[in-house]
């Protein structure tokens, strides 16, 4: 049976965290495990990883295989380097005891490396959200600046004039509501006389109209009165008289006929 390191995955959607464990490499990703000896969270700045180091490097010396991710973590934290170191005692480079003073000293080096990213991490958001909350400003170009400040009392001023329209418009509409509702309603004797007083002139106005709707009719009666003379004029026509000349001519024509003839 080939045993495994690898990283079996766990959370939820899009929030994933990893276990580290020690598996049948015929068994499914999430599935069964003979070990976790450790777990690794990638969400965090920077990467969160708790790996014990003993379990590790028993397992990697009985000859588990890691696979590329769980081998750069154990490399990370440590466990290859005491495997090299190991290596060099079974030679005889050095004892076992310098081997593991060169292994402590190199964890806490690097320990103290991840305690810096960790902090450079927080301070990094604390001025993040200073920076949000207004309290430190980003700090920008001297021009930017000099534009800023020469917008600034322009922009106030905008701000203001708009701030006392909405005041003037708001007490006039205010002043308008409060006339309307201070209104007193017309009695209903008031009301009685004001709608005689307004249809007695309309009564007196209606013969005005009438006497005036016949003097309007009347101006076609006058174009009535001038069209018949014009259409007369056609009826005069000479040409009856001239038709009678020719009459009056023939007869005299006979006469001076008979005449010669006697």
């Amino acid at each position: 049976m080939s045993v495994k390191i690898r990283l079996a995955r766990r959370g939820r959607r899009k929030k994933p965290y990893y276990h580290i464990v020690v598996a049948d490499a015929r068994a499914p990703r999430d599935g069964k495990f003979i070990e976790n000896i450790g777990m690794y969270n990638p969400m965090t700045k920077p990467a969160t990883i708790s790996l014990d180091r003993d379990r590790a490097f028993d397992w990697l010396m009985k000859g588990a295989q890691p696979s590329e991710t769980a081998r750069a973590i154990l490399k990370f934290k440590g466990v290859y380097y005491r495997k090299h170191l190991m290596r060099g005692v079974a030679k005889g480079a050095f004892s076992e005891e310098k081997a593991t003073e060169l292994y402590t000293a190199w964890i806490d080096a690097k320990e103290a490396k991840i305690a810096e990213r960790v902090e450079e991490t927080r301070i990094e958001k604390e001025n993040y959200w200073k920076m949000l909350s207004g309290e430190i400003k980003p700090v920008q170009k001297a021009k930017v600046e000099t534009a800023a400040e020469d917008f600034k009392p322009e922009a106030q001023q905008t701000l203001a004039e708009a701030a006392e329209a909405k005041m003037s418009a708001g007490d006039a509409t205010a002043i308008a509501a409060g006339a309307e509702v201070e209104a007193p309603a017309p009695a209903p004797e008031a009301a009685v006389e004001a709608t005689e007083k307004v249809e007695v002139p309309a009564a007196a106005e209606a013969p005005e109209a009438v006497a005036e709707a016949p003097a309007v009719e009347e101006a076609p009666a006058v174009e009535e009165a001038e069209t018949p003379g014009a259409e007369e004029a056609p009826a005069v026509v000479e040409a009856p008289a001239e038709k009678e000349a020719p009459a009056a001519e023939a007869p005299a024509k006979e006469e001076e006929k008979k005449e010669g003839d006697a």
